[in-house]
């Protein structure tokens, strides 16, 4: 494993690689207030050990990478009204970011894949970057259109959680936020979920940052039109289960991308349970050697 910073897109990315640097490049994008830990280490592996240099980095304001606390907190109701005076970025910046970090590594093309936002980050990169992206696999994402992958109400209520006052209170909060968003066929235990929230605590813990990535999410286009000039192979994956990001998301992303596969997973909701990766991996594999 390596890890390393670089400045791309003008924007200090926190970044480390996986595998044989010989191998095909696959790009991992997180997603909201996410960082590179939360893709699980077995997954990961899973991938190098499929054959791929696996590149997993922190967007901006999450983790290690650049954070915009100078530009302050976005007004979420009146973006929702059509001003958008507050947003600090869209999520074409962090699309950006990605191909900046791409071309700073000297890679010229990469398999990308994104789960929940880091797949409307994978598929605007698409969009604006299609000589990047080798294939695409969109994970428990949506379009941006507004009528689809819209949040049931206890979903949201995690969603627009207060940020917590201490490490104890964040921790709980993934707990509880893990009952209500996880897999319901394979719930994670919760000692597992402890760790994970632990570790990114003491990493990076930045629910500012978390804010202005939601204000992108919300202030950015939809996609739809776009996806459907995709010529790349496109996979879509969808728990049918989720309630954070329901499967008509998945559904309308797999619709717009000309000839996409579409696996939806009974049982699965908005996480990567370990019971599902090989799974996962196989389609994500599946869909590269398309390519």
């Amino acid at each position: 494993m390596a890890v390393a910073e670089v400045r791309a897109n003008g924007v200090d990315i926190w970044y480390e690689t996986v595998g044989n640097p010989a191998d095909p490049a696959l790009l991992l994008v997180m997603g909201l207030g996410a960082q590179l830990i939360d893709w699980p280490a077995g997954f990961v592996e899973q991938l190098a050990g499929r054959g791929f240099h696996v590149v997993l980095f922190d967007n901006r304001d999450a983790g290690l990478s650049s954070g915009f606390d100078e530009v302050g907190l976005p007004d979420v109701p009146a973006i929702l009204s059509g001003d958008r005076s507050t947003v600090a970025y869209l999520l074409s910046d962090l699309a950006a970011d990605a191909a900046g970090l791409l071309k700073e590594l000297g890679i010229e093309r990469a398999h990308v894949v994104g789960a929940s936002m880091g797949g409307m980050v994978a598929q605007q990169l698409a969009l604006d970057h299609p000589e990047l992206v080798a294939s695409l696999a969109s994970i428990m994402s949506t379009t941006g259109a507004r009528g689809v992958g819209r949040p049931t109400e206890a979903a949201a209520a995690v969603l627009i959680r207060p940020p917590a006052a201490d490490r104890a209170e964040a921790v709980a909060n993934a707990v509880a936020g893990a009952r209500v968003v996880g897999s319901p066929g394979y719930p994670a235990p919760q000692a597992e979920v402890e760790r994970r929230a632990s570790a990114k605590y003491d990493r990076g813990y930045r629910p500012q940052g978390t804010l202005r990535q939601y204000a992108a999410i919300i202030a950015s286009p939809d996609r739809t039109p776009g996806l459907r000039e995709v010529t790349v192979p496109a996979v879509v994956i969808h728990g049918a289960d989720d309630p954070l990001i329901p499967p008509d998301g998945g559904q309308a992303t797999a619709a717009a991308l000309p000839g996409a596969e579409l696996l939806v997973i009974p049982g699965m909701g908005h996480d990567l349970p370990v019971q599902l990766w090989a799974q996962i991996v196989d389609a994500i594999v599946a869909n590269a050697r398309r390519a």
